[in-house]
């Protein structure tokens, strides 16, 4: 892998989701942009986004660097890592060059190995006085879509989690196919159940669907930065203790993730 040390005349562009009502989406991509930025690691940190400003379209007209790396803040490889961020970049793939300038389109966040480490930390961190070998853990993603990649995603972290031994049980749910977040009392058979959301934000389904498919609220509520549904663990429902974690991407960590997606860059195939 190259050195960090290495970026000092390059950019780096973090490519988001974002959301028109969710005042919280952005936040993850923002705030990892920031840390990076003040290591002083890049000539310049951007952020774009599908769905707000600055668009994908706009991306690459807000640095100057010769050489630019854009890693995608997204879960998974899949539709908007193949299609959209490449069409509205017009990326020719990996790698484009273009007007003197070299465009280096990295692996998707999620995909980097360390999300098995930050997944399990978080299912620490909200249940960190309850045995594993008596807790059910339930990694959760979307299901269905037009990104089909992202429910493999979840099941891949969830086969990993399961191998290493330490909880009673793992398995992946979804919020829109089977095996359905909403029946997790029917599939978990521990006492003690943690949900992980396999999210990048603490977005609408994190923080107002999820919480209504497992029982903890009846309606929609506030974004997450304006409600406590995140600290108000563990909850006593349908006769078991349920503690309900972070979307991943919220971790602090996360930010390494991102570097290494850089620094893994000349490791893959053009």
């Amino acid at each position: 892998m190259m050195n960090l040390s290495q970026f000092k005349n390059a950019a780096l562009v973090i490519a988001g989701h974002g959301s028109t009502r969710n005042p919280d989406s952005c936040v993850p991509t923002l705030e990892h942009a920031e840390n990076i930025r003040r290591r002083g690691i890049f000539a310049e940190v951007a952020t774009c986004f599908w769905k707000q400003e600055p668009s994908f379209r706009e991306a690459l007209r807000m640095v100057e660097s010769p050489e630019i790396y854009v890693v995608p803040n997204f879960i998974s490889e899949g539709y908007f890592t193949r299609t959209v961020i490449p069409r509205e970049m017009e990326l020719d793939g990996r790698v484009t060059v273009r007007g003197g300038r070299t465009i280096k389109y990295c692996e998707p966040a999620g995909r980097h190995p360390l999300m098995t480490e930050l997944l399990v930390k978080e299912a620490r961190s909200v249940a960190p006085d309850v045995p594993p070998a008596e807790t059910s853990l339930l990694i959760v993603g979307h299901g269905t879509g037009l990104d089909s990649n992202s429910a493999e995603a979840a099941r891949f972290q969830a086969g990993v989690i399961a191998s290493a031994g330490e909880y009673g049980e793992v398995m992946a749910a979804f919020m829109e196919e089977a095996p359905l977040i909403g029946e997790w009392d029917r599939l978990a058979s521990r006492p003690n159940v943690v949900v992980v959301p396999f999210f990048i934000s603490d977005g609408l389904h994190s923080y107002q669907d999820i919480p209504v498919l497992l029982g903890i609220r009846s309606g929609k509520g506030k974004p997450a930065s304006q409600s406590e549904i995140f600290r108000h663990n563990p909850h006593d429902l349908r006769g078991r203790r349920l503690y309900y974690g972070a979307a991943i991407g919220t971790e602090p960590d996360f930010a390494e993730i991102i570097l290494d997606q850089v620094r893994a860059f000349p490791e893959l195939p053009e």
